[in-house]
């Protein structure tokens, strides 16, 4: 068996694909791409629309985080990422939608870009419209997310689901925002987040250090 997974470090999409690997037991060669290579014709090929990650798995070819986690937890079902039931399968699903529908496009990118990448790899000046247009979205998708765990301890019931892995992998750099850490304070997301970013998986694809240190 031969998996690899090509992404760029730091990329929350990347260590989404990583984590499901690392609670899985699964073998795999990470490809590390060089900023700006995703757009080159080699990638291209594997992910025409120039995004991270992409996974090849004994000649099968994959692109977009969620086909992959889901690709991963259907082949290496143990242990496994979905819930049992059908509604904590609905759950899920609605997590993953809010997440790839409002919460990354419209509150995180945002914010991560202009507090984070922006000023501190590419020097340029942060975009206080944009964080402060993002805002609003943030703190609806933080109140719905905080609403939607409610008493449980992962939003797949009591054991981590890919709604987890998701959203904890976008969530662990943003919190250190002052934007991040003012949206999650006092929520039951903090101490989901905590619990998420303990497990060893989380530990293993930590983001480069000067990611961590920019934020």
């Amino acid at each position: 068996m031969s998996i690899t997974v090509y992404g760029i470090p730091g990329s929350p999409f990347l260590r989404s694909v990583e984590i499901t690997l690392k609670e899985k037991d699964i073998p795999y060669h990470l490809h590390t791409l060089a900023p700006g290579e995703h757009k080159q014709p080699e990638h291209l090929a594997r992910h025409p629309f120039g995004r991270v990650p992409a996974l090849e798995h004994d000649g099968f070819s994959l692109y977009e985080t969620q086909a992959i986690i889901r690709y991963l937890d259907e082949s290496f079902p143990n242990p496994p990422l979905t819930p049992g039931n059908a509604k904590d399968r609905a759950r899920m699903n609605q997590v993953i939608g809010i997440i790839e529908w409002y919460f990354f496009p419209k509150a995180a990118a945002p914010i991560a870009f202009n507090r984070i990448i922006g000023p501190k790899l590419l020097g340029l000046q942060s975009d206080e419209a944009a964080i402060a247009e993002a805002m609003p979205m943030a703190h609806t998708c933080f109140d719905e997310l905080n609403r939607l765990l409610g008493d449980q301890a992962y939003f797949g019931g009591e054991r981590i689901s890919i709604a987890d892995i998701m959203l904890a992998a976008q969530l662990d750099l943003l919190s250190e925002t002052p934007e991040g850490a003012q949206l999650i304070k006092g929520k039951r997301l903090e101490p989901w987040l905590e619990r998420m970013t303990s497990r060893p998986s989380f530990a293993a694809t930590e983001p480069p250090a000067i990611l961590r240190d920019a934020a």
